[in-house]
């Protein structure tokens, strides 16, 4: 039985982070380019194209949310939203980050979320390849 189908590469990693990050911006970025926005203009001249669009994001978030919290679980994510709190922290601390720059905090936050959702989904390849372990999801009938 081939096993390299079933091991996490980098580029695995990085597609996922990119659909991750895909899926946050296409919700919610500070460029108005947007679902938020789209959906807030919708209100003034309706656009039909708005209700699957918007599925279609909910379907996205529920696979990713899903998958992290399985992955993570409630103490994991917990301590990845810590450890990146902290980082941005830190940033604003060495005055990389200025809070009065709201659209580069934002940013900055929804690139986080992006890694969150990326390591979430990728959490049970990395346990396996440390542990040995593997996840399996328990389904009662």
């Amino acid at each position: 039985m081939a096993q390299s189908s079933n091991q996490l590469t980098i580029n695995g990693f990085l597609i996922r982070l990119g659909f991750a990050l895909l899926l946050v911006l296409l919700s919610y970025n500070p460029s108005q380019y947007c679902y938020y926005d789209w959906l807030v203009k919708s209100f003034q001249s309706f656009n039909v194209l708005v209700i699957p669009a918007g599925i279609i994001l909910v379907i996205g978030w529920t696979i990713y949310i899903r998958a992290t919290l399985l992955s993570l679980g409630l103490w994991g994510l917990i301590l990845s939203f810590a450890l990146f709190g902290s980082l941005i922290w830190v940033l604003i601390d060495w005055e990389i980050l200025e809070l009065n720059n709201i659209s580069l905090l934002s940013w900055f936050i929804e690139i986080i979320i992006s890694l969150i959702l990326a390591i979430g989904m990728s959490w049970s390849h990395i346990r396996r390849k440390m542990s040995g372990q593997i996840d399996v999801e328990h389904e009662s009938e």
